[in-house]
């Protein structure tokens, strides 16, 4: 579970309420011809722009956004270094059995093609497609958020236009020219909820995801590429490093060997 994100959702929509209960009940913001033209529309736009199949996949990529793995890219030095020790020590088909242990099937394809004897540029194609392919996945999500974030605001426009023209046919009677001012305005209003705390927020943590999880797989190459070409564990440390912030070297500086 994200803890971000959660006290995020939390705090946007929580704040949201009490605004609309402090100004009033939250009746007045209840209107279902609105929900039918915002939300309803939307969703007819979003079939529009893309394939059935993506728009249902999309709600599994949600999920990355409240639950993902922790990923703990400085993590991978120390296990690189020890992997790179024991192949210059022992040979390459020492590392077999740390491969059938490994959790990470990106990391454990690697290493098994790197077991297995292939060239090093045909490794490292074969991994960078892999990323291509993932990369594709997750903007795939993000630019279906994008697109809502981008037509809920105007289908709640078009909303505000209909009661608009609706309000004016009725301009003889004073009476009803606030409410119906009022519920014009509503879709509008959902609109802006739906692009600015739901969908634009999801995008960006995909698209934040995404590269978290393209710089872990990219660092994995560059340790995969050592240990194919033989480099000393030193040599390892250091290409590896330049995937890390400052800070972060500091921490995997002091960490124990094999940690």
């Amino acid at each position: 579970m994200d803890l971000a994100t959660i006290i995020g959702v939390l705090a946007a929509f929580g704040l949201v309420f009490m605004g609309i209960m402090a100004g009033g009940p939250l009746t007045l913001f209840l209107d279902m011809p609105s929900v039918f033209i915002t939300i309803g529309g939307t969703f007819g736009i979003i079939f529009i722009n893309y394939p059935m199949r993506d728009v249902f996949g999309v709600f599994g990529v949600i999920r990355n956004v409240f639950f993902a793995q922790h990923r703990d890219a400085q993590g991978l030095i120390p296990t690189f270094v020890d992997y790179a020790s024991r192949a210059r020590r022992e040979g390459i088909l020492a590392l077999e059995s740390a491969a059938e242990d490994l959790g990470d099937p990106f990391f454990k394809q690697g290493l098994e093609l790197v077991i297995d004897g292939l060239e090093p540029q045909a490794i490292r194609e074969i991994l960078e497609t892999e990323i291509e392919h993932i990369e594709q996945r997750h903007i795939k999500g993000a630019d279906i958020l994008n697109s809502v974030g981008t037509y809920a605001p105007a289908m709640g426009m078009v909303g505000t236009l209909i009661g608009l023209v609706q309000m004016l046919q009725s301009m003889s009677d004073p009476s009803t020219i606030g409410p119906a001012m009022a519920v014009a305005i509503i879709t509008t209003f959902y609109g802006a909820v739906m692009a600015n705390l739901i969908a634009l927020p999801m995008a960006g943590k995909l698209t934040m995801r995404s590269r978290e999880e393209v710089l872990e797989k990219g660092m994995i190459i560059e340790g995969i590429m050592s240990i194919s070409a033989g480099d000393n564990p030193r040599i390892v440390e250091r290409k590896l490093h330049s995937f890390l912030a400052p800070a972060l070297r500091e921490q995997v500086a002091g960490r124990p060997r094999g940690e």
